[in-house]
């Protein structure tokens, strides 16, 4: 008999939409020959099945079954592609712990460490991993750090964004003192917490890589060059960026971004896909591979960063997608 398959979509952040894309692209890509597949989308206590037809079946939330047909179905395994909460973050990831069912991404620690920009960076510091100074205001804290103390800190431009977010909703680069207050209130309608990053300036890239008990694939590196001041929502999600892969970098650039990736896999203990964000920097072929963030559910779309990166190993995407599945039995 055939597993039976929920792609896992939708979630309470900005990003809701985009998940839903990213559910059709792995709904396309999955082996139908040995999976029946359904894609469910989450919106707070709203959890529906979305038929093929159009039609939406409600999900029992206790033991994550529906009725189709008069059949009832328990999937056997979750993908999950929600970007930001609460697929992101760790929360969904303890709901299938407790129903014990298997899913594609990595456990509930992990996705919640890997969700806070600002305590992974932390976190990280303590392995050597090159990491842009930053800073942390909570909300109703906002004053602690004057316009001045945060300059004399982290200098102009910086970056400000939510600390818990897997988007590009809330982000700014800012450039004049006087930008810095509104850019930290609209990072603050995103997320209570909000990260003040120093600026890199280099080349962008990014890099996929996923294990399994007898796998270990590091993708090749795509090169990000925004239209844009920097990568934000309309770059990433309306076309104003340039994707080239492989990267146009020196082949010792390249191995050691590969060998940090899977480093860094291994050293937070990921599981399925993950996506690593790096800025290059310095002299070509012997650059500083400074890290921006990781993305734990990594867009899915057939034009997104994975597949691109897959299709330029040569490999087929329904198979990577069978071994991340197959591996949690």
């Amino acid at each position: 008999m055939k597993r039976i398959i929920a792609i896992v979509a939708g979630g309470d952040s900005s990003e809701h939409d985009v998940s839903l894309r990213s559910a059709q692209g792995i709904y396309s890509f999955m082996d139908k020959d040995l999976y029946e597949c359904y894609i469910i989308e989450i919106k707070g206590q709203a959890w529906t099945v979305n038929m093929t037809d159009g039609s939406m079946i409600p999900v029992n939330k206790a033991d994550f079954t529906f009725e189709k047909d008069g059949r009832t179905i328990r999937p056997d395994f979750a993908y999950i592609t929600i970007h930001g909460a609460p697929g992101e973050n760790g929360i969904i990831q303890g709901y299938f712990d407790l129903i014990h069912m298997p899913y594609s991404t990595s456990s509930v620690l992990v996705e919640s460490l890997t969700f806070n920009k600002y305590f992974l960076n932390q976190f990280l510091k303590a392995f050597n991993v090159r990491i842009a100074d930053s800073i942390l205001i909570r909300h109703g804290k906002e004053n602690e750090w004057t316009d001045e103390d945060i300059i004399e800190r982290i200098g102009l431009p910086c970056f400000i964004k939510p600390s818990n977010d897997g988007s590009s909703f809330g982000v700014s680069k800012v450039n004049k003192p006087e930008e810095l207050r509104p850019a930290i209130a609209k990072a603050m309608k995103e997320d209570c917490q909000v990260m003040i990053e120093s600026f890199i300036n280099g080349r962008e890239i990014t890099c996929g890589c996923y294990k399994t008990r007898t796998e270990s694939r590091v993708f090749p590196i795509t090169e990000v060059v925004s239209k844009n001041e920097f990568f934000d929502y309309d770059a990433k999600y309306n076309g104003a960026v340039e994707e080239i892969t492989p990267a146009r970098i020196s082949p010792q650039t390249a191995s050691r971004v590969s060998r940090l990736t899977s480093e860094i896999y291994d050293i937070l203990g990921c599981e399925g896909i993950i996506r690593i964000d790096y800025i290059l920097t310095g002299t070509d072929g012997e650059e500083d591979i400074n890290l921006l963030e990781i993305n734990t559910t990594p867009g899915m779309t057939a034009t997104s960063f994975i597949p691109q990166q897959i299709r330029a190993a040569g490999l087929n995407i329904g198979n990577v997608l069978s071994s991340i599945i197959e591996n949690k039995f």
